[in-house]
């Protein structure tokens, strides 16, 4: 019995650790537990950001907004990293997942969060779609969630990254 407990209170201490753990020291991407993807970037939060932006818009996806968190904490006398959101999609990759789960509007459009950590690192952190998926219990669209998320991976990737040369397609 006391072994049983012993490996039962090991197992939530590494459970703890897990949860608090930050992308920190993360070599290229992860995939979190939380349902995130973090990209570590070379680049600034802004260089970052605009050459996501200039990416998404060249693979044809609407840019709905990009929100620049750090200036609006700032505007009420708050300091905070920089942080910016950019708020993106396409209708054509979009709309077919509500069909398969309508609550899938919730998420949608697809948020890519461009962030500098207390280690002064440069991070763009996405929603797995795999993540999404379970999330909202879509049956089908497999291959809709499978492209997504190479996607995702390759322009998140090839914004973090000077010498990556990615064919986008």
């Amino acid at each position: 019995m006391k072994i049983i407990l012993s490996m039962l209170m090991l197992l939530s201490l590494n459970a703890c650790a897990m949860n608090e753990m930050s992308p920190q020291g993360i070599a290229d991407s992860k995939e979190m537990s939380d349902g995130m993807i973090h990209v570590e970037s070379q680049f600034s939060v802004k260089q970052t950001a605009d050459r996501l932006q200039t990416l998404l818009s060249k693979k044809g996806m609407k840019i709905f907004n990009r929100i620049n968190h750090a200036q609006g904490a700032k505007s009420v006398g708050i300091e905070l990293r920089p942080t910016e959101l950019i708020i993106f999609g396409n209708p054509k990759a979009g709309s077919p997942l509500m069909q398969c789960a309508q609550t899938m509007a919730l998420d949608l459009p697809q948020k890519a969060l461009v962030w500098q950590d207390e280690a002064g690192k440069v991070w763009i952190t996405y929603n797995d779609p795999a993540y999404l998926q379970a999330r909202h219990n879509v049956k089908g669209c497999d291959t809709n969630f499978a492209k997504i998320k190479q996607v995702l991976n390759g322009l998140t990737k090839a914004a973090a990254q000077d010498d990556l040369i990615i064919q986008l397609n």
